[in-house]
C-alpha cells in the first residue's frame, strides 16, 4: 500500500468530495484485484504448459534420433508409435495436466483434434499463410466443457528436417511399408520443412 501512496493525488474525487482518497484507492484496488489474480494464474499455467511441452519434445526427439541412428527412419516409426503415448501419459500422471499431440492430418487416429483444437489449428495455419513464423505460435484459453472449466493450451509444432524422413513428400519404400503396417489410416505425409506438423495440446481442470 505504501508504494501506491504517490498515486493518491492522481485519483479523481469522482463527484464524491467527502470520500477520503485513501478509502477510494482501497476500494479501487479491491475491485481490480481479481483481474490481477487471473493474470498471475494464467501466467503460471502458461509457464507450466511450456515446461511440460519442452520435456515431452526433448524426450521424444531424443528417442527418435537414437532410433534413426540405430536402424534408419523405419525404426523410428515403431518408437514413435509406442513411446510418444508413453511419454505423454507419464507426464500427465506426474502433473495435473492432460498432455498430447494433435494435427489436422493425423497419423494415429487417437490423436484426432476435437472441435476446439481444430479451430486453433486452422488459426495457426491462417497465421502461417499470412507470413508469421510457426515456432512461437501458441494459444491459451479457459474453456467450459460439461460444466467444468478447463485451461487449455496449444503450441504449434514446426516440421523440421528430421521429420521429413517419415512425414515428407518422398519417402523411402521401407518407411512406406512400415507406415502402412502401423498406421493404415495415416494422413501425416506430404509435409515440407517449416510447415505446421500439428500442435502440442494440454488441458488442466480449474
Amino acid at each position: 500500500m505504501a508504494d501506491l501512496l504517490p498515486l493518491l493525488d492522481a485519483i479523481p474525487d469522482l463527484e464524491l468530495p467527502t470520500m477520503p482518497k485513501r478509502i477510494l484507492l482501497a476500494a479501487t484496488l479491491m475491485v481490480a484485484s481479481p483481474a490481477f489474480v487471473i493474470a498471475e494464474t494464467t501466467a503460471h499455467l502458461n509457464d507450466e504448459a511450456k515446461i511440460l511441452i519442452k520435456q515431452f519434445a526433448t524426450s521424444l526427439k531424443g528417442e527418435l534420433v537414437s532410433a534413426i541412428k540405430a536402424g534408419g527412419p523405419s525404426n523410428a516409426i515403431a518408437v514413435c508409435e509406442d513411446r510418444a503415448p508413453a511419454i505423454a501419459n507419464s507426464l500427465s500422471e506426474s502433473s495435473d495436466w492432460t498432455i498430447g499431440r494433435t494435427s489436422l492430418k493425423t497419423r494415429n487416429p487417437d490423436n484426432a483434434p476435437d472441435a476446439w483444437e481444430t479451430k486453433i489449428l486452422k488459426q495457426f495455419e491462417g497465421l502461417k499463410a499470412a507470413g508469421n513464423p510457426v515456432e512461437p505460435m501458441s494459444y491459451a484459453a479457459v474453456v467450459e466443457e460439461d460444466g467444468q472449466k478447463q485451461y487449455r493450451y496449444m503450441k504449434a509444432i514446426p516440421t523440421q528436417e528430421v521429420c521429413l524422413a517419415c512425414h515428407g513428400k518422398q519417402l523411402n519404400p521401407a518407411v512406406v511399408e512400415a507406415l502402412e503396417a502401423a498406421y493404415p489410416q495415416d494422413q501425416a505425409t506430404g509435409y515440407s520443412a517449416g510447415d505446421i506438423r500439428g500442435a502440442f495440446t494440454l488441458s488442466k481442470p480449474l
